[in-house]
């Protein structure tokens, strides 16, 4: 069997028994790098279904926002409409086209690997300019920044106190089946003072990715100006134990069941990506849930004035607000953490007043 025959699966399986276990790190990031290169799994057809396509709401809050705060710094131009992983680029045409309406008219960039989804954008966003990475995006002018379920997919690092101390958690086999063990570098040095003596069997997790990307727009929003948002599910403190999930086919499937065909994530730790945008220059905004910023930005009103229009679809329009704001819905566990340059005020939604 040759290589381009071989099932991700497959690829693992020989891979550690030729080398010996790997990270959890490299088995999330080669998994999600095959899912998303060659398919859609976004939608009812998909595996799952992000908020920009449960409502225009939504994206067109996030347009509102992205315009006041650019009122607030004096219609700066030219200005950038930068979206990381933007899916369909469904929440990009809601957002645009609600912030022109304030005068706002964005150049979009988009940071997307997919091929897949690249087709799927310039479609949905004609003059889009996509990136495989931060590094090109222009450097002469305000960036508007808005990344919704991307930091989720970055592969994760997992730590485990064993009882010889704490090391990192890797991916073996036990005969075709993937299985946890415990790697054999001590990795006590990378654990935070407070976690380091907690009980056998303890787990933490990072993503080194996500730092160095939130690291990197940090500093391009300090030195060219400008705001972000960033939406995904996750907790805003630090939090022990494993988050990993995997999503086919919109049920929730062992991680190990299926790598590259189905979606790895894990719960992104705000708290973390907090300290590091402000240790690279950017203002932290909060963090708070994304039901409570939805009613801060009028999701209300927004319901009520589309349902007064299109009275037929008042039960849908509903139906939408709920699932995007309820606490047992998206509410609760999603949040919305915002940025901005430091001599760019405003952030509405971030505090009650």
């Amino acid at each position: 069997m040759n290589d381009a025959a071989l099932t991700t699966a497959d690829m693992f399986r020989r891979l550690i028994r030729t080398t010996g276990p790997i990270s959890l790190s490299q088995f999330m990031g080669e998994s999600n790098a095959r899912y998303y290169a060659g398919k859609d799994p976004i939608g009812t057809r998909g595996d799952f279904i992000t908020a920009p396509e449960i409502s225009q709401m939504f994206g067109e809050l996030i347009g509102l926002w992205l315009a006041d705060m650019w009122m607030r710094a004096g219609r700066r131009d030219p200005v950038y409409y930068v979206e990381l992983g933007p899916g369909r680029g469904t929440l990009a045409k809601d957002a645009l086209r609600s912030a022109k309406r304030y005068g706002l008219n964005m150049q979009p960039h988009f940071i997307e690997g997919s091929p897949a989804l690249r087709e799927i954008q310039r479609a949905a966003v004609p003059g889009v300019i996509h990136h495989d990475d931060f590094s090109t995006v222009p450097a002469n002018g305000p960036l508007l920044v808005v990344g919704n379920e991307f930091f989720d997919a970055l592969p994760v690092r997992q730590l485990v106190r064993a009882a010889e101390g704490w090391r990192e958690r890797m991916v073996a086999l036990e005969g075709d089946a993937f299985v946890f063990a415990a790697g054999s570098q001590p990795m006590d040095a990378a654990v935070p003072d407070g976690w380091r003596q907690a009980v056998q069997g303890a787990i933490i997790e990072t993503c080194p990715g996500a730092s160095a990307v939130m690291a990197d727009i940090a500093a391009r929003l300090k030195r060219q100006g400008g705001a972000g948002l960033f939406i995904d599910y996750g907790h805003a403190d630090m939090r022990g134990g494993s988050t990993l999930q995997a999503v086919r086919n919109h049920r929730k499937v062992d991680p190990f069941s299926s790598p590259g065909e189905a979606d790895l994530t894990a719960h992104v730790d705000f708290a973390t990506l907090a300290q590091v945008a402000q240790a690279s220059g950017a203002r932290w905004l909060g963090t708070v849930t994304q039901g409570e910023w939805l009613k801060r930005l009028g999701i209300d009103m927004r319901t009520e004035a589309l349902a007064r229009q299109a009275p037929h679809y008042k039960t849908a329009l509903d139906q939408a607000r709920h699932r995007l704001t309820a606490d047992d819905q998206m509410g609760l566990l999603f949040k919305v953490m915002g940025l901005a340059a430091p001599v760019w005020t405003g952030g509405t939604g971030f505090s009650d007043s």
